[in-house]
């Protein structure tokens, strides 16, 4: 079933969680996926001794990928009629994962929502905002 407009009220949230304990081996992967193959996302050594982080990091858009499934699970497929976000923060392997949409508006079969993803300390790794079509 579709989600209908007369359900939605300012301040209704959906919050599913994204990932457990990520994987190193989900982060190449997503390199073989996108073609990204960036020191950084990759090699240990290099991140570490070259970039100065802790440890390899995920890709920015793996983290937008996975908040993506979670607003279309919550709109339906096919609904979405905007999506932007920004990095706050890097997501590292064992890192768990969660993200919040916040319904901030419903106006003429539109829902307008904040995204927010954050990791298990509750640093938020992931801003932003969607638009979907709903049923009136």
């Amino acid at each position: 079933m579709a989600l209908q407009a007369s359900d939605l009220n300012v301040g209704d949230t959906y919050t599913e969680r994204l990932v457990e304990d990520l994987k190193r081996t989900q982060i190449v992967m997503y390199a073989g996926a996108s073609g990204d193959y960036n020191p950084v996302h990759t090699d240990e050594v290099f991140t570490k001794e070259v970039a100065g982080y802790p440890s390899v990091f995920a890709h920015g858009m793996l983290t937008m990928g996975m908040t993506g499934k979670m607003v279309t699970n919550y709109v339906g497929d096919g609904r979405l009629t905007e999506y932007g976000v920004r990095f706050t923060s890097q997501v590292f392997p064992g890192d768990t994962l969660d993200a919040t949409a916040t319904v901030v508006g419903v106006s003429n079969g539109i829902v307008d929502l904040d995204i927010s993803t954050v990791n298990q300390n509750g640093d938020e790794v992931l801003k932003g905002s969607a638009k979907a079509r709903v049923d009136d």
